[in-house]
């Protein structure tokens, strides 16, 4: 047996609609905007744009999740899961993050990028369902994990430097080798052997030629981040790290 029923909308309707929902919304600005101001002042690529409009969206999501069935529900033949609506959310955001995410060979960047852009998904569902207190809570415990964390990380692994042998490939008569150089003692690392070696350019003739060179390196800076800032570096081909093609 089958049942059929109508039900008549009223779009003017503002029963479902209230000012919490608003505050929702509102604290779900604010938090999310703090979240992308702080990668935005970092020149992540994921800025205070897109943290605000992730959270914000997120936060639409979970109140139209929870309050915007209200006029096709009925006690008998029409039952909703809110819950739904906040796990496709939480799997689509995932699309995002991922979009952020840059890896070459053996270098991954943006991922802590895209794990903040999922955390600001959380916070503007956590506004959006309400619970204002949990998402205050998660957008300081952000702040104490991106500038908190990094200094306890280099105290503990400063205590032993690191020693590594750095090659790399740039165009000769540019004056990279003095950028490289300058990048490496900025970065905490210290050159103890340099050796080069020069041959003729593998495009064009007319071209200068190429230098490899070889570096030993010993500090506590992140060698993963030096190896992907001589690969930005002008002039510079190619970078390999312990042997192998980093960038």
């Amino acid at each position: 047996m089958i049942t059929s029923f109508s039900i008549e909308t009223n779009l003017t309707d503002l029963t479902y609609q209230h000012w919490p929902q608003l505050v929702s919304l509102a604290i779900a600005l604010v938090l999310c905007s703090l979240i992308g101001l702080e990668r935005e002042l970092r020149q992540k690529s994921a800025g205070l744009r897109t943290h605000t409009l992730v959270g914000l969206g997120a936060a639409l999501f979970m109140l139209t999740s929870k309050f915007g069935f209200g006029d096709v529900i009925n006690d008998h033949t029409v039952v909703l899961d809110p819950s739904r609506v906040a796990a496709q959310v939480v799997s689509g955001v995932g699309f995002i993050g991922g979009g952020l995410i840059f890896v070459h060979r053996h270098t991954v960047r943006g991922i802590t990028t895209a794990a903040i852009v999922w955390v600001s998904a959380a916070v503007g569902m956590a506004s959006g369902a309400g619970l204002w207190v949990l998402a205050v809570v998660v957008t300081a415990t952000h702040f104490l994990v991106v500038f908190g964390y990094p200094p306890v990380v280099n105290f503990m692994t400063g205590r032993v430097p690191t020693a590594a042998q750095l090659r790399l490939v740039y165009l000769d008569g540019r004056g990279v080798l003095r950028r490289v150089l300058s990048l490496a003692t900025e970065r905490g690392f210290a050159v103890y052997e340099v050796a080069t070696s020069r041959e003729p350019s593998r495009r064009e003739p007319s071209e200068r030629a190429e230098v490899d060179l070889s570096l030993h390196l010993r500090g506590r800076g992140d060698l993963t981040e030096l190896a992907a800032a001589l690969s930005e570096t002008e002039g510079v081909l190619r970078v390999h790290l312990g042997g192998e093609d980093a960038v």
